[in-house]
């Protein structure tokens, strides 16, 4: 059975937690930049979570650099909305990224928050390393990270659906994911692709 813990505890790093024939713990990040925890059969959450917590620095660190690295240019280009672009002289990755969302993210905005539902009271911007994107229900204030322009549109469309549907139902218990489907059918689609490096979810 597979569970979500946060290291470092609420507002942390999201860890999905899986119960298996192994005999320590064993923390990952894999290639989507998502984190792992395999434990064994008979270890409890609260040792899960003692260890997390434990590790949150050392989590924080590798995602962050594999993020980094997704971020860097190749020969000068870098993904931008699901294509690989020239990077303007004098202009890093996540510049260039933080100006296109600020561009984009209005009508994703008015689009979303009417099949949702939901409206948020204030928007941010972030470069943000564990995250694409999160909220604070109580202000109803919600980040996105920048990164998001590398991968196309529809991902931008699927955070922030997710984030304004957290706005109605704070866990991601059925309720939520019921209220998400609803208002953004393609979930499972657009999960597929930040799975992915930005690079391999460009299209020709």
């Amino acid at each position: 059975m597979k569970r979500t813990l946060m290291a470092g505890g609420p507002g942390g790093i999201p860890v999905e937690v899986e119960r298996r024939r192994v005999r320590r713990l064993n923390l990952r990040v894999r290639s989507d930049g998502t984190a792992h925890l395999s434990v064994p059969l008979r270890t409890s959450l609260e040792t899960a979570q003692r260890f997390l917590d434990d590790h949150e620095d050392w989590l924080r660190a590798r995602i962050d650099c594999r993020e980094k690295r997704a971020a860097e240019p190749e020969d000068g280009f870098v993904p931008l909305w699901g294509k690989l672009v020239s990077l303007p002289e004098g202009t890093s990755a996540d510049e260039l990224y933080r100006r296109e969302l600020a561009a984009r993210l209005p009508d994703a905005i008015s689009r979303m928050e009417e099949a949702v539902g939901a409206h948020a009271s204030g928007w941010q911007l972030r470069a943000m390393s564990t995250r694409w994107g999160s909220c604070t229900p109580k202000t109803g204030r919600i980040r996105i990270n920048v990164r998001l322009a590398a991968y196309p549109p529809s991902c931008l469309e699927y955070v922030v659906a997710h984030e304004l549907t957290h706005l109605l139902e704070p866990s991601h218990n059925a309720r939520f994911h019921d209220l998400l489907a609803r208002a953004y059918p393609h979930e499972k689609r657009a999960r597929a692709i930040l799975r992915t490096s930005p690079r391999d979810a460009c299209v020709p």
